[in-house]
């Protein structure tokens, strides 16, 4: 049986020493950590972007720590070579270190391997509480999908000067916190790369261009899952309610013309099976 992905071996995984580049992909259940792990990726992200893609709410801020952990242990099941990394649903990590802990407690038990948290300066002291109770730590800068409303939508961050440069100033006290990789998400390529270049940990872009030390979607965007528009980052690899939609559609036909099940699918009064 092949060793798992570790969080040491992501931390050491930087572009400029060397390092192929990180691959992670979200997964919300065992069929889709499946999928994923099979493919080869190195990290497996259990988002709350699973209350978009699944849950059918307009926002990341719906779940909580139970639904995460729901689909986290889900994850975990399919015992998959990769990390599996379980995100830190909105006010699981804002009130106080003793909370998050607690919090990001609930996901390892459900068999997260480390956990990602929003924010930068700000969510030090949670950064830090977390890594001294021995709870890897993924950070996660620019568009912050949990504070769409302070942000005024899902719009591209470190546009201006002094905001790039409070970014990067963001990745550096992380780093200083512990963390051992960053998402940067929705930022101009050129911040993109200034952010790797200025942190020993990788990064991981989504909408950051490039320069990033690795890159992340999600699942259902790359597989095409659902036709909700998508940003400009996403490159859909396939076209799966495409072709969803025409199996059911065909079973229909077949069900209704009476060519399904065929006495080749049906059980008789001898024999086995």
């Amino acid at each position: 049986m092949a060793s798992g992905v570790t969080v040491p071996a992501v931390r050491s995984r930087k572009v400029a020493a060397g390092a192929a580049p990180l691959v992670m992909v979200t997964a919300y259940d065992a069929p889709g950590a499946r999928l994923v792990d099979d493919a080869g990726v190195d990290v497996i992200l259990v988002g709350d972007s699973v209350a978009m893609v699944v849950l059918g709410h307009r926002d990341t801020l719906q779940v909580t720590v139970a639904d995460l952990a729901h689909h986290t242990a889900a994850v975990a099941r399919s015992s998959p070579r990769a990390l599996v990394v379980a995100d830190m649903p909105w006010l699981s990590y804002h009130r106080s270190p003793a909370e998050t802990v607690g919090n990001a407690g609930v996901l390892v038990r459900a068999g997260a391997a480390a956990v990602k948290l929003e924010g930068g300066r700000r969510r030090l002291p949670m950064v830090e509480a977390l890594v001294a109770a021995e709870v890897p730590v993924m950070g996660h800068l620019g568009l912050t999908p949990q504070s769409v409303h302070v942000m005024g939508g899902f719009k591209v961050q470190g546009r201006k000067a002094d905001a790039a440069t409070a970014l990067v100033d963001d990745a550096l006290a992380l780093v200083d916190a512990g963390v051992f990789a960053i998402v940067v998400e929705g930022v101009p390529a050129e911040l993109g790369a200034r952010v790797t270049g200025a942190v020993p940990v990788p990064t991981i872009g989504i909408g950051a261009g490039p320069g990033c030390d690795g890159q992340v979607l999600v699942f259902h965007d790359l597989l095409g899952l659902d036709d909700r528009p998508s940003p400009r980052f996403v490159r859909r690899y396939a076209s799966l309610k495409q072709e969803g939609t025409r199996a059911v559609a065909a079973f229909a036909a077949d069900v209704r013309s009476g060519d399904f099940p065929s006495p080749e699918e049906c059980y008789d009064n001898g024999g086995e099976g």
